[in-house]
């Protein structure tokens, strides 16, 4: 079992949380992580980069040479696929760098970036948090509070819209709802902070073998 500390808003550890990690797979498979990151990279490129055909290429429509007579291969112009510079004869517009992965390799890469945020001691809890209105000041001076104010991803229950409104100007922090988090989004942060709520919610839906909350 994995201990998970909790803290109040102020950052005093007012207990802890356990977890099974063999409902987040036991041991790390680096490679299933690194699938997913590569993916969710892949994922966001645009693919609107340049593919000229040999009518868009720039250079001369002239025969480089005479048909026949040179002993050579018979040869167009220079924007001819064939040749260096030339144009691409099949090209891809836009171009899909999209890549897939199976929903169940896609919730077992989150289980693992979360096993690694937890054996990291990179994993918190915060319990009691709770925003009448939108304060980015006291969000943030909470983060501090809690040491993740470098950069975490916050999981809540649910869509809370004061807490996202509360925290969605600060650099490096992600407020999300915890059936969306996934590998790539936990990974690119220092520490994933889950409300008690959440964290409640996440366990039970691994108990349950859901692939979200």
């Amino acid at each position: 079992m994995l201990n998970v500390p909790v803290y109040n808003e102020s950052g005093e550890q007012i207990g802890q949380e356990q977890i099974d990690e063999a409902l987040l797979g036991g041991e790390l498979n680096a490679a299933l992580l690194k699938q997913a990151v590569v993916m969710y990279h892949a994922n966001r490129r645009q693919g609107t980069v340049a593919q000229k055909t040999r009518g868009e290429v720039e250079g001369s429509t002239r025969k480089l040479f005479r048909q026949k007579g040179t002993g050579r291969a018979r040869m167009g112009t220079v924007r001819t696929p064939v040749r260096r510079g030339g144009g691409n004869a099949f090209p891809r517009k836009p171009r899909d760098f999209r890549q897939a992965m199976p929903k169940k390799m896609r919730r077992q890469a989150r289980n693992q970036a979360v096993l690694a945020k937890l054996q990291s001691d990179a994993a918190k809890i915060v319990e009691g948090l709770s925003f009448e209105e939108p304060k980015t000041k006291r969000f943030a001076a909470m983060l501090r509070a809690i040491g993740a104010d470098r950069g975490c991803v916050f999981a809540t229950k649910g869509v809370d819209g004061m807490l996202y409104k509360s925290g969605r100007n600060i650099p490096k922090a992600e407020i999300m709802n915890v059936a969306d988090l996934n590998a790539f989004d936990i990974l690119s942060r220092r520490s994933l902070v889950f409300t008690r709520e959440a964290f409640e919610a996440f366990r039970e839906s691994l108990a349950a073998g859901k692939v979200g909350v």
